[in-house]
């Protein structure tokens, strides 16, 4: 485990730009959102293709486009580090913040395993389900069965999968505390035959990780939200790292091997 980090978890507590920061970006996020609406449609009807290693589908750009510029109004700068595998593979990622599938988005399209709850948040839940969300209901067993098979089905069509094997956001108030990964969901990489790549997503001002993004205790996804919204400018980090070797030792050696991969990034990042 990583030592928490002595960064402030807000913003100053006289912030007199704030009200600015709404002034010029609740506009913004509403053109968004209108923007978003077409485009998820053509996204859905566009047929399914693969990212090889030289092309990048059309339905890909959309996505990757779209999020970037959500991630731009809410005042992040998206930098990516490393190479994404090509299609299919399944993405291993810590998870800081509801914000993690936009900023994975904003770098490499993917299906993503999510907790169920997000289907009924406004906005990310319309849009995670046009994008192709696969949804579990956490502590049942045959959610579980199904969200594996269905991540098989898009693994073996081709598709990429990512998946927060954390279980959930933490919130002991560092960002770089990484939980223990749960191995059962790297089966389907297995069962697929398809490559696991573990990424490291990190939050940053000024170089030094910032703890504010994640859920504070007791904060609603709304009141995050707002918060975020009227935030000053942050870093947004995507660290694509080496693939996950599966030597013949089962998924919990390679849930293992991903997540320290993971830790070793965010702490070189520092």
């Amino acid at each position: 485990m990583l030592a928490p980090m002595d960064v402030s978890a807000s913003a100053p507590l006289r912030d007199r730009r704030r009200p600015l920061r709404y002034a010029v970006r609740v506009p913004l996020l509403l053109l968004h959102v209108i923007v978003a609406i077409p485009l998820a449609l053509v996204v859905a009807l566009l047929p399914a293709r693969a990212a090889t290693a030289t092309q990048e589908p059309f339905s890909h750009r959309l996505v990757r486009w779209w999020s970037t510029g959500l991630l731009r109004i809410f005042g992040f700068r998206a930098r990516r580090r490393g190479t994404p595998l090509p299609d299919p593979v399944l993405f291993v990622a810590n998870h800081v913040s509801w914000l993690d599938i936009t900023l994975l988005h904003s770098q490499r399209a993917a299906c993503f395993v999510a907790k169920a709850e997000i289907a009924g948040w406004p906005l990310v839940g319309w849009l995670a389900a046009r994008a192709g969300t696969i949804y579990h209901r956490r502590g049942s067993p045959h959610s579980l069965t199904a969200v594996m098979q269905r991540m098989v089905e898009r693994l073996r069509e081709d598709r990429s999968v990512a998946v927060f094997p954390e279980g959930g956001i933490d919130h002991t108030g560092s960002v770089l505390h990484v939980r223990v990964f749960h191995a059962r969901i790297l089966q389907a990489a297995l069962d697929a035959g398809v490559p696991v790549q573990p990424v490291a997503l990190r939050y940053s001002r000024d170089g030094r990780a910032w703890q504010g993004v994640t859920f504070q205790r007791g904060e609603s996804f709304l009141a995050n939200f707002f918060r975020l919204l009227g935030e000053p400018a942050l870093d947004a980090e995507v660290h694509f790292l080496a693939p996950v070797p599966n030597g013949g030792d089962g998924r919990r050696r390679m849930a293992e091997a991903a997540r320290a991969a993971i830790v070793d990034a965010l702490q070189r990042a520092g």
